[in-house]
């Protein structure tokens, strides 16, 4: 049995529980854009979960948790380039963690995997009938209704949250309330808001997700300690007619065939923009980043260290994106490309295509 539709026809909590209703076993897959999850099913139970988001990668989630910080998964990266081993391995070989503690963080993560899924507006689902598990996958076994509890309580959560935070691109500032009894995680937080963060750009520093951090900065403006003081304009691309999108599939394989790559996933993300569930589109903006990074590679050697030539405060000037500035805090000018692209939450085209966009901006180079 193969059953398909979007989120528009069909929620989360409906599919899990039609699943588990039938006793299934298979995979259920979601895409959104570039995005896509994997729930995987066996006689109704939920046994595991996984992503190609990196936000959710294990290097990620062990951050989030605490239990590595960013040089340790930069040692730890830079020995799965070198071995082609297992991530979670490497961080007990190194001493960094346990077996049992890097088990139990493989199991909330493939939960939060699924809570994540909750909060989705739009993506298009297929169940895969006795699909075959991936071979490393780290089993669990959660009731669908536990699961279902828990992410109903998020989305509605999430929604009292947006009352009084009410995008990631809102920015908060500092009260004058005293903050010496305060936690070293929430003096963390309240350093990035004194520095005008937007919630997105918290939510990369934090390696976290963003209804964490969006429940954690209510809890401040809550408590007193911080305001939301403006919300950024939403960025407004200009956006192709739907009869256009047949030219910019024709245009995005005469730029690979020319080897511009860049700019055919410039054109594919637009096509995205349009039909986030055009199938093709995916399909060739993958083959587009594949032959991207490729080709960045073949002028800049992944061990070339980019430092920033700027001034503080003509970087202040600079009209960057929350990626771009995340990006932009871990150029030390000692760590290489890989090492800078190990230990952000971006895809790896999409970090290479900010380095070049800063390269030629005059804002970095190597």
């Amino acid at each position: 049995m193969s059953i398909k539709g979007t989120l528009n026809t069909m929620s989360v909590p409906d599919l899990l529980q039609f699943l588990a209703a039938g006793r299934k076993t298979g995979t259920l897959r979601f895409n959104r854009d570039e995005l896509m999850k994997e729930i995987y099913l066996q006689n109704g139970l939920v046994v595991g979960a996984n992503t190609n988001d990196p936000k959710e990668y294990l290097g990620q989630v062990l951050i989030h948790y605490g239990k590595i910080d960013e040089p340790q998964l930069q040692v730890v990266m830079e020995e799965q380039r070198r071995s082609g081993g297992r991530l979670g391995e490497i961080v007990v070989e190194k001493g960094f963690m346990t077996t049992e503690g890097v088990l139990e963080i493989l199991r909330i993560r493939a939960l939060d995997i699924i809570y994540d899924l909750f909060i989705w507006e739009d993506a298009h689902f297929e169940f895969f009938d006795k699909s075959p598990f991936p071979a490393d996958l780290i089993r669990i076994e959660v009731e669908p209704t536990t699961i279902i509890m828990e992410g109903i309580y998020r989305v509605d959560e999430l929604s009292r949250y947006r009352t009084v935070i009410p995008s990631e691109l809102a920015v908060l500032e500092p009260t004058d309330r005293p903050t010496a009894d305060l936690s070293p995680k929430v003096r963390q937080l309240l350093a990035y808001v004194e520095k005008r963060m937007t919630v997105a750009e918290i939510c990369y520093n934090m390696h976290d997700s963003s209804f964490n951090v969006y429940g954690q900065l209510f809890d401040l403006v809550n408590e007193g300690l911080a305001q939301v003081v403006e919300e950024l304009p939403q960025p407004a691309p200009a956006l192709p007619a739907v009869d256009e999108t047949a030219t910019l599939f024709a245009s995005a394989r005469q730029e690979l065939a020319a080897h511009n790559a860049g700019n055919a996933i410039s054109l594919m993300h637009r096509v995205l923009q349009l039909e986030p569930k055009n199938e093709e589109a995916q399909s060739l903006l993958k083959t587009a980043e594949s032959e991207f990074v490729k080709q960045v590679y073949q002028r800049l050697s992944p061990q070339s260290v980019p430092r920033i030539l700027l001034t503080p405060v003509a970087l202040t000037e600079q009209q960057l994106g929350p990626q771009e500035a995340f990006l932009l805090s871990r150029i030390n000018g000692e760590w290489d490309i890989q090492s800078v692209l190990s230990i952000c939450p971006f895809r790896e085209a999409d970090c290479l295509r900010m380095m070049l966009t800063l390269k030629d901006a005059g804002i970095i180079g190597f």
